[in-house]
């Protein structure tokens, strides 16, 4: 099956949300195995965003790695970090259905001068003579 293609907005929000994730599946020494990605395959259907760290020193074996896995499962290639990699694919058996790419926010808005915070100097201009501290009040 081919893997899924994502843009660059989708995959960024994808990035985002997997920050804070840890990894669902541990590959171990034995390589690609049935096994391992009929549990890729499980945590993705039950998560749709995974990680899964694989082992080894060889870069070009984990790139491998990252390539035949998204083909094999049909699912989004979203990063690779390391021996970290991370997947997505939706799942469409889900009740909940999370829009995967937010709007952006708002920018803020500059206060206007007369909606700042007031100040013990704007305070004072304001005719707020008195005040109060721990110990006792005093009048200016």
């Amino acid at each position: 099956m081919p893997e899924i293609v994502l843009n660059r907005n989708e995959r960024l929000a994808l990035r985002a949300a997997a920050h804070a994730l840890e990894p669902v599946v541990l590959a171990g020494a034995s390589g690609l195995t049935p096994a391992l990605l009929k549990e890729i395959d499980r945590a993705l259907n039950d998560h749709e965003l995974i990680k899964v760290k694989v082992p080894g020193d060889d870069p070009e074996e984990r790139q491998a790695f990252f390539v035949e896995i998204a083909d094999r499962l049909n699912c989004a290639r979203v990063q690779k970090i390391g021996k970290t990699l991370i997947f997505w694919r939706h799942n469409p058996d889900k009740d909940e259905v999370e829009e995967v790419v937010s709007e952006k926010k708002p920018a803020r808005r500059k206060k206007a001068p007369g909606e700042k915070k007031p100040t013990a100097r704007r305070k004072i201009r304001a005719g707020a003579k008195d005040r109060v501290t721990k110990k006792a009040n005093f009048s200016r």
